[in-house]
């Protein structure tokens, strides 16, 4: 197929490569304003050298619903398998892909959801009330700790908490890695160097417990029976679950390594800009500290899918054509990556009326159509872990808003993209009195 790619800016690639990864809202707002619905931009490696945006709900519907074998996903993040590793859920396309969802979605459908929930409460509550009455606190750091708590014990179960202890640094390196590293890592020559020596040697670190774990885990399968991910993917082809192969080491790891950067990651992020918002807007901190105090899971849930709507923390979902398509009209060839963008969907008042305004009701309403809140995907490769997500927001929300106020100590703050997730730019720094009940 032949035919010219919808308009794009005339920056340098260089420039259009380092915008669009740290001020994505920005960049992808302004090429909106100028070209419409559909654009290009033009960028550097790892990235491909085009990729075509669409924000409009009936595009996404088109890339959504379309054939997984014709729109891949796991080819359009190839540039974080040096995190995730070649066999991630994530980075896998086709049958492989299928496979690995259909193996671990048991480990995140309704009633193992039921059986985390008093986990995360647990956790949530202890870590809550480590907090000091009438400091400002990091809450980003905070909501790290938290979540990275909750995901490796359900990922890994009721494990030894020096084992966590000595992964949870490692997992820190990572999550903390700048977008400089990504688009530098292509060059094996500046692992040995700096930032990229630094993100080398802990992704050496993390493999280097997850394989002794895996190990210990094979050597003794009588010891941490539980129904954590880990126990759940070993007893895979065996006898309690013939007919299935094995997976290696290597799968094991890496679907590890996904869940739990996946799992932590952007719900912290997430968690962090709710609190942040519920301190920006003390009206609606009042009522969801009432629903929190009358057991409303509905209503912290909304504030969660509200705070991911105002505060983008993933700010597209790729996939990358492997035939000749049209999509929103316009004739791709086989190989463009295709952006349904988060960001635009989110801020357009045609989607969602006064964008600027962080408003838990919408979600309550019915007016939320779909294709328009995103944040974590669509069709086939929705996340599997969006229901755990949301309820663990709406624990983690109870724990916090039934013992403290928030407020802000300044300024609302404005996000920077860390990793591949857009964060607190310093740290959702709040002001936390204890309640007079």
């Amino acid at each position: 197929m032949t035919g010219a790619y919808p308009p794009a800016p005339r920056l340098p690639r260089l420039l259009q490569t380092v915008l669009h990864t740290k001020r994505h809202a920005q960049f992808l707002g302004a090429q909106a304003r100028r070209f419409g619905d559909v654009f290009t931009v033009r960028l550097l490696p790892p990235y491909p050298e085009r990729i075509v945006v669409f924000s409009r709900p009936d595009h996404i519907k088109e890339i959504f619903t379309a054939g997984p074998a014709d729109l891949h996903a796991g080819e359009a993040y190839r540039e974080l398998s040096m995190i995730m590793g070649e066999h991630s859920v994530l980075l896998t396309d086709d049958n492989e892909h299928a496979r690995a969802r259909r193996l671990l979605m048991p480990a995140f459908a309704g009633a193992a959801l039921n059986g985390y929930r008093a986990l995360v409460e647990d956790i949530a509550k202890t870590q809550v009330e480590r907090w000091t009455a009438g400091s400002t606190e990091h809450i980003l750091s905070r909501m790290e700790d938290l979540t990275l708590d909750v995901i490796t014990q359900v990922v890994f179960g009721v494990a030894d908490e020096q084992r966590r202890a000595e992964l949870t640094p490692q997992l820190r390196r990572i999550t903390d890695m700048s977008p400089v590293v990504l688009l530098g890592w292509k060059w094996p020559l500046l692992r040995q160097f700096g930032p990229w020596r630094r993100m080398r040697d802990a992704l050496t670190g993390v493999d280097e417990l997850l394989y002794a774990e895996i190990a210990r885990r094979r050597a003794h399968p009588e010891i941490d029976q539980h129904a954590d991910v880990l126990s759940r993917l070993l007893a895979v082809g065996s006898g309690d679950d013939p007919g299935t192969t094995p997976l290696s080491d290597a799968e094991l790891r890496d679907q590890l390594v996904t869940l739990l950067l996946a799992g932590h990651e952007t719900t912290a992020s997430a968690l962090s800009w709710a609190l942040h918002e519920l301190a920006a807007a003390p009206e609606v901190q009042d009522r969801a500290r009432q629903a929190a105090r009358d057991g409303d899971d509905k209503y912290l849930e909304a504030v969660v899918k509200e705070a991911l709507r105002h505060r983008m923390v993933i700010g597209r979902v790729q996939r990358q054509l492997t035939k000749d398509m049209t999509i929103g009209g316009v004739a791709l060839p086989r190989g463009t990556r295709v952006s349904t963008s988060i960001v635009l969907a989110h801020q357009n008042p045609a989607n969602h009326p006064a964008p600027e305004r962080f408003r838990p009701e919408r979600f309550l309403e019915g007016t939320v159509a779909p294709n328009t809140w995103l944040p974590f995907g669509g069709g086939v490769r929705r996340c599997i872990g969006a229901g755990f997500s949301l309820m663990e927001g709406a624990v983690v929300l109870r724990a916090v808003l039934t013992r403290y106020q928030l407020a802000l100590p300044g300024a609302p703050e404005r996000g920077r993209v860390r990793n591949i997730t857009n964060v607190p730019a310093r740290g959702a720094r709040l002001v936390v009195t204890t309640l007079d009940n």
